[in-house]
């Protein structure tokens, strides 16, 4: 029978992809730097393939090292996944969840969320992670989340997609400007150049707001930007421009002690609030489940 790689081996070659040298992967596996090194020179035997090119300054991959430890990553989530299959068989929902949100949503569907989960499961065990859509959509595919709360669109291919409901966009705007909306009809293309605020590249509601705006050029958007929701209602309070803001999180905003009104455009403009997680996982029942708890908890957000 062909000698296989152990867990241990797959794990070590996981950390030193992680920290790209040798002793910090050592230290974060409890192991000395020569075991360490040993073992993975074993894995390599065991493969017949070259992993890492070894400098006394640095450690870089070869292509098949890669390939492999990608390969590793998703052995070791089947593994951590079949374990946690074995646990769960005598006590559902109990154990660990790894939750990724991105940043529009986490504060403001989690008080929520969050007793509806421990009401109804109250031996899981939630960690959560605030992340933008790529990296929790990254870490989601290497294993390091279970679930992610993301906002379509968003391209999140290879995992089962649980749409939850729609977050329609509210045009914001200074009481004190001369920009406010007639009859709640916004002609985005009439605004004034440089007006429209937005969140920072990599932010998806960005990309969500812009395609809600529909503007033939892009004269409108501003050269300044801002890295969260509450910085732009203070932007706009400043009336430094407009901007468009997520139904959920209005309430959370404190514009009643701001100068910032909004209103519902005629338009049905929103992104989806979704839950997703990888095609195939052994917990499908579980978050198929879990999926219907936070979508009773979260579908009607006050």
């Amino acid at each position: 029978m062909k000698k296989l790689p152990t867990v241990r081996q797959l794990q070590y070659l996981v950390a030193l992809r992680k920290h790209n040298h040798f002793g910090r992967a050592a230290e974060s596996c409890f192991v000395s730097q020569s075991a360490f090194s040993t073992a993975i020179k074993e894995l390599e035997t065991t493969l017949e393939a070259s992993l890492v090119d070894r400098t006394n300054r640095s450690v870089v991959f070869t292509l098949a090292g890669i390939n492999i430890e990608s390969q590793a990553r998703r052995c070791l989530t089947n593994i951590e996944e079949l374990s946690a299959l074995g646990k769960s068989a005598g006590e559902p929902f109990s154990g660990a969840l790894r939750l990724g949100l991105i940043p529009t949503i986490a504060p403001y569907l989690l008080p929520a969320l969050l007793p509806a989960l421990k009401a109804s499961y109250p031996n899981l065990k939630l960690y959560l992670k605030e992340g933008q859509s790529q990296r929790i959509y990254q870490q989601l595919i290497s294993g390091e989340l279970d679930l992610i709360l993301f906002a379509e669109p968003y391209d999140v291919p290879h995992t089962y997609i649980y749409p939850l409901f729609k977050d329609r966009f509210h045009f914001a705007y200074s009481e004190l400007s001369d920009k406010q909306p007639k009859k709640s009809k916004v002609d985005f293309d009439t605004l004034d150049s440089d007006s429209l605020l937005l969140l920072e590249d990599g932010h998806c509601l960005r990309e969500h707001a812009l395609a809600a705006c529909s503007l033939k050029d892009q004269v409108q958007i501003s050269q300044f930007s801002a890295n969260s929701l509450y910085t732009l209602v203070q932007m706009v309070n400043s009336d430094l421009g407009v901007t468009l803001l997520p139904e959920m999180a209005l309430q959370y905003l404190g514009l009643n002690q701001t100068d910032v009104k909004t209103c519902k455009l005629q338009s049905d403009f929103s992104r989806t609030i979704s839950l997703a997680w990888r095609e195939g996982s052994s917990r499908q029942s579980e978050f198929s489940s879990i999926a219907k708890t936070i979508h009773t908890a979260v579908s009607k957000p006050a």
